[in-house]
């Protein structure tokens, strides 16, 4: 949710990171700070706002550090330049407003210990109590600067021992990036549900919250895991668990570049990354097809291949965009793998008596695989002794790794806090899913080839809906002044509704609701009238008469219609203000490309309204507290 950076080594400290910040912006914030340490001091800048506020504050780079200075003597505070070991942070608020004082990083008592915080400490209540009536002051209203006084409190002259004394302590969810002013050369990172990873170059170690951060530095990465903690220095690393024994760990290798979270060229990350899709479509399957066979090979889940077949209940988790994506997979495994399957938010999954045993699947869905409810979630499936499948993006992520086994997107860094290739990418691998659990039941071979073969095809028809895109446009430039929107859809597309009515609300703050078609004459039609458009999805398949039945009803009653359907439906333009018409395909397939215009109408309909497109209000992009 909050970005976390954190420096050591042979360069100037401030520079990378300020960018490794601004590479964090789009995981959603309101504040941002830094805070550096030379031979003089501790030096901590925080801002309200965009990290451009934050440089303001700093002034120019050469200069000398114009903010607060918690020195080591009275002498003049030194150059910048000579700065080499830091930490930065960008909060989305939860404890407290986003003020100057709640911002991070945070400190103790003497401004002696620095730290950036991201997640949830449950028991903070309980220890700044226990620390005030012990003579600390504190002036925050962030449950995180309770870690920054313990620390303080528990000081022992090693930093280390001390942090990991602290962490049996806090209860909740933590990544930490913790640096102390009498001790030179060092800087710790812990991790317990909320991601970190150390990038690793020559001479040189970045901290991050995510990958962005690192990338353009190095592609050399460790992932830490629950409970472990890095003591990192400019030459070398230690990592140890959370009883101090120190443990080995694998270097990965990122596998995007730079290129791929920069810009290239187009207005927003969220209109390019809408327009990566067939590559992004076609990096989730490539390799993953045996045509002639109608079969799939996911190396990911050979491992469990005999429980797979030894399932016959599936529940899908995941939150917001991501449980969209697997109402649609519910769809699919019902009718064409014959496995029954429940979907649910993940954040009520774990708080529900569900009905679980070892022939249970349980599929969790996530673009960042730090989702911190999707997270939970799996824990507690395994708990009960179901297989946990991973669908997620980031390699090395907490549910990759947590997950028995599970399936990579593949779909590249996504930016925009609005999910758009990581969403379609989802619903083709759920495609592969249904082929890998129907093949292994009743799915013939004949219907395996033809789902492979459509699959095959996507790429190129999702070019084809990408070049409607100046007359979506046009549409979004008829109705952009209206306030309120109802997105109708029914069987495969139902969940598209859903998700069409999410991205117009999100980047646009237009009010949307989703509706399933056949729920209209139930209660929703009271709100049609001329001042509320609808936009139907009316594909060519087996509920077309019903849903053009419901368009019909909205029609009669004064509304607004504009509608989706296949490429050569005539009779729909007599009934719809507009229609956007999309190549013909599977029924099953149609929620990918029906998908693509409305992402398209959503990101129109907010460049007329004048929003922060790739960064709207109040979101975050990787949601790690619960």
């Amino acid at each position: 949710m909050c970005g976390i950076v954190g420096y050591i080594g042979k360069n100037q400290a401030l520079p990378i990171l300020l960018d490794g910040l601004k590479r964090l912006e789009y995981r959603g914030y309101d504040s941002a700070g830094v805070a550096v340490k030379t031979a003089d001091g501790v030096f901590s800048a925080k801002a309200i706002g965009k990290i451009v506020e934050l440089e303001k504050k700093i002034g120019e780079i050469k200069s000398p550090f114009p903010c607060p200075l918690v020195p080591r003597s009275g002498r003049r505070a030194p150059l910048l330049k000579r700065a080499n070991t830091g930490i930065a942070h960008t909060r989305w608020a939860t404890h407290g407003a986003p003020t100057e004082a709640n911002a991070h990083p945070q400190t103790d008592c003497q401004g002696k210990i620095w730290l950036a915080h991201n997640g949830i400490i449950e028991n903070y209540q309980e220890l700044k109590t226990r620390l005030a009536a012990k003579g600390h002051k504190f002036i925050s209203e962030t449950d995180t600067e309770v870690i920054a006084h313990l620390l303080e409190d528990l000081y022992d002259g090693n930093l280390t021992a001390t942090l990991i004394k602290v962490l049996k302590i806090l209860k909740g969810t933590y990544g930490l990036a913790v640096l102390h002013r009498d001790e030179p050369n060092k800087l710790l990172a812990a991790k317990r549900g909320s991601p970190l990873v150390i990038g690793l170059a020559d001479g040189e170690f970045i901290i991050a919250s995510d990958a962005a951060a690192i990338i353009r530095h190095t592609k050399q990465v460790i992932y830490l895991n629950d409970g472990e903690i890095a003591e990192i220095s400019d030459r070398d690393f230690k990592i140890f668990d959370a009883d101090n024994n120190q443990v080995d760990k694998n270097v990965d290798q990122i596998e995007w570049d730079q290129a791929a979270a920069e810009k290239g060229g187009w207005p927003h990350f969220m209109l390019k990354e809408i327009f990566e899709q067939p590559e992004s479509i076609a990096n989730s399957l490539r390799g993953r097809f045996m045509a002639e066979a109608g079969r799939v090979k996911l190396g990911g889940l050979e491992g469990v291949a005999e429980r797979i077949r030894q399932t016959n209940k599936i529940i899908i988790v995941g939150c917001g965009t991501a449980r969209l994506a697997g109402l649609v997979g519910e769809y699919m495994m019902e009718e064409y793998a014959g496995v029954p399957t429940e979907v649910d938010y993940a954040h009520e999954f774990r708080y529900r008596k569900a009905v679980l045993d070892e022939q249970t699947a349980l599929i969790a869905i996530s673009q960042s695989g730090e989702t911190a409810d999707t997270l939970a979630a799996v824990q507690e499936a395994k708990e009960k002794g179901c297989l946990t499948l991973g669908v997620v993006n980031v390699v090395g992520s907490s549910i990759a790794r947590e997950t028995d086994a599970g399936v990579y997107s593949h779909s590249g860094p996504e930016i925009a806090v609005a999910s758009t290739k990581a969403f379609t990418s989802q619903i083709a691998i759920l495609v592969l899913f249904t082929v890998m659990f129907g093949r292994q039941r009743q799915m013939s071979l004949a219907t395996g080839q033809r789902i492979i073969n459509e699959l095959i095809a996507l790429p190129d028809k999702i070019r084809q809906v990408l070049a409607l895109n100046d007359e979506i446009k046009r549409v979004a430039e008829k109705y952009y002044k209206f306030k309120n929107f109802a997105f109708l859809g029914r069987k495969y597309n139902h969940p598209i509704a859903f998700e069409g009515a999410i991205k117009l609300k999100e980047i646009s703050y237009v009010h949307a609701e989703g509706f399933a078609s056949g729920e209209m004459k139930h209660g929703p039609i009271a709100l049609i009238d001329e001042n509320f458009p609808s936009l139907v999805i009316a594909p060519l398949d087996s509920v077309y008469e019903k849903n053009y039945s419901s368009l019909q009803e909205i029609k009669a009653r004064g509304g607004k219609v504009i509608a989706i359907t296949t490429a050569g439906n005539g009779k729909i333009k007599a009934a719809a203000d507009e229609v956007i018409y999309i190549p013909k395909t599977l029924e099953m397939l149609t929620p990918i490309l029906v998908t693509v215009p409305l992402q398209l109408f959503a990101y129109q309909m907010a460049i007329l309204n004048g929003r922060d497109v790739d960064k709207p209000r109040n979101l975050a992009k990787s949601v790690t507290v619960e």
